[in-house]
């Protein structure tokens, strides 16, 4: 709550799961609410092995150590990130309805999941953050793996979390309610966050 209605804090979900924490976060705080993709580079042939991942404004990650195992050639890498860069911009297209990606930099952004049980994608989201020069880095999830809990520590200005239970076993598991986000949710959350903060900005006015 000490980032409510403070001037340049943003809140980004990664969807579809984080969608409706965030949107949740972001009425509570009145802050602008937005998404960051982030998408897995998977191996060729294996596409369940993450090569690395690829987020929201282009920005690549490799896990070098899989890339020399495994041989993988840059002309490999290269095709597989093209291809998640299309699924990106497809996605963003389709929840952002035309409207243009929040502006990171010089900002606080609070990236929001349902819940962290490795910590690559959240990792990979913060990456890209720090590539765009965004000021502070909150990361905030009400449930995560304590060894993901501790590796984002060290890679975001801080650590918002719940509960870190172990074992941890699926982020699942710690939800009385977790059937499956759907597309049409992710774009009528992201809607009504606007409103939402329209309404907010009128009534301060007044």
């Amino acid at each position: 709550m000490r980032y409510a209605d403070q001037e340049g804090a943003i809140v980004l979900a990664l969807p579809r799961g984080g969608v409706p924490v965030a949107y949740q976060l972001a009425k509570a705080i009145h802050a602008p609410l937005d998404i960051i993709i982030v998408r897995k580079l998977g191996v060729p042939g294996n596409r369940e092995l993450a090569m690395g991942a690829i987020a929201s404004g282009g920005v690549r990650i490799i896990n070098h150590d899989i890339v020399r195992l495994l041989n993988i050639s840059q002309f490999a890498i290269d095709a597989v990130a093209a291809e998640e860069q299309r699924e990106i911009e497809l996605r963003e297209q389709l929840y952002r309805e035309g409207w243009p990606a929040l502006d990171v930099h010089g900002r606080t952004v609070i990236v929001v999941d349902d819940g962290i049980a490795t910590g690559a994608t959240m990792r990979a989201a913060v990456t890209a953050l720090r590539e765009r020069h965004a000021q502070h880095i909150v990361v905030a999830a009400p449930t995560a793996a304590p060894d993901a809990h501790k590796m984002l520590a060290g890679e975001a200005d801080e650590v918002v979390c719940l509960s870190t239970p172990a074992p941890y076993i699926t982020v699942g598991l710690w939800y009385e309610n977790f059937t499956q986000t759907s597309d049409q949710e992710v774009t009528e959350l992201l809607r009504q966050a606007a409103k939402d903060l329209c309404a907010a900005a009128t009534q301060k006015m007044h």
